[in-house]
């Protein structure tokens, strides 16, 4: 039994799984049952909604449907369980999609998601992207909630404050030597290698920015690891910008330096998601609230 239209739920599972065949062994049916459901469904609407190339994806018209069909499915789990009814196997595995940056990941996320696991059976499907464009998942409707930096509630969401990300320029005191001898100068850090996430991280020349009031082009490692970034500096491969709650041991081994004690660049971090009154939505954000608090500045 299902409370959704199977149209629907064929639709969200074939973009969940990104595939036919993935939504039709998680709905139990054939591939030709799913094909045929949403085939129905683009009818209906008179708008193709997905993209058939693997991994399929969600046309513009498709992502708007989305955005309403998630929450949709989160309110259906939520009445299997308040009326103590079986969910069938397919609805019992279904994973909350949440949009994340890496530093939150790698931070204060990881527990709050294995509390909510504990707590509650919830499976997750962890998206993690920038903290600056993390948001532009969750107005596609790719997923549920978004962990983001922009403190403007999208339209059909709630925001709650988590914190305030604060960030280090950090390096090995060798590098620190080598490139800063006569200190932080546009000429020195136009020459010293800098640590980068991806090209959407601008957190090094927001620094770069603050410290000298101007744009450089140094050069550059593209390294996709937040972790890594510690032991990158220490191994004297480049200058980075680091969450403070991750240096406190590397500092205190003396395997790396602050550049800059007195600049950080401060991130405050918000966390969105649809607005409906959802038991998931409102246990996600309490508990992301206390481990974010535990973890995060508050000013």
């Amino acid at each position: 039994m299902s409370l959704v239209h199977p149209q629907l739920a064929a639709f969200a599972a074939v973009i969940e799984e990104a595939s036919f065949d993935g939504a039709a062994q998680r709905l139990c049916v054939t591939p030709s049952a799913i094909s045929q459901r949403v085939k129905a469904l683009e009818d209906r609407l008179g708008q193709v909604l997905i993209v058939r190339q693997p991994p399929c994806r969600p046309t513009e018209a498709g992502q708007t449907l989305l955005r309403k069909v998630l929450p949709m499915l989160a309110l259906e789990a939520e009445a299997f369980a308040d009326f103590q009814l079986d969910q069938p196997a397919q609805m019992a595995q279904r994973r909350l999609k949440i949009a994340v940056n890496d530093d939150s990941l790698e931070t204060w996320l990881l527990p709050a998601l294995a509390d909510l696991s504990q707590q509650f059976g919830y499976l997750f499907d962890v998206v993690v992207d920038d903290q600056d464009h993390s948001l532009s998942l969750l107005r596609d409707g790719s997923v549920i909630g978004a962990v983001t930096s922009e403190g403007k509630a999208v339209q059909g969401c709630d925001i709650h404050p988590l914190g305030i990300m604060r960030y280090h320029a950090i390096a090995s005191a060798q590098f620190k030597a080598r490139y800063f001898a006569q200190g932080l100068t546009a000429e020195s850090l136009k020459a010293a290698p800098m640590l980068v996430f991806n090209r959407k991280d601008e957190l090094q020349n927001r620094f770069i920015q603050a410290a000298v009031g101007q744009a450089l082009q140094p050069p550059t490692h593209y390294i996709p690891t937040s972790k890594g970034f510690v032991e990158a500096a220490a191994l004297n491969l480049g200058w980075c910008m680091v969450p403070e709650c991750m240096i406190q041991d590397a500092l205190a081994e003396q395997r790396i330096v602050l550049l800059a004690p007195d600049i950080t660049v401060d991130i405050a971090l918000y966390w969105q998601h649809a607005s409906i009154r959802s038991t998931t939505l409102a246990n996600l954000t309490r508990v992301f609230s206390k481990q974010a608090q535990q973890t995060l500045a508050l000013s």
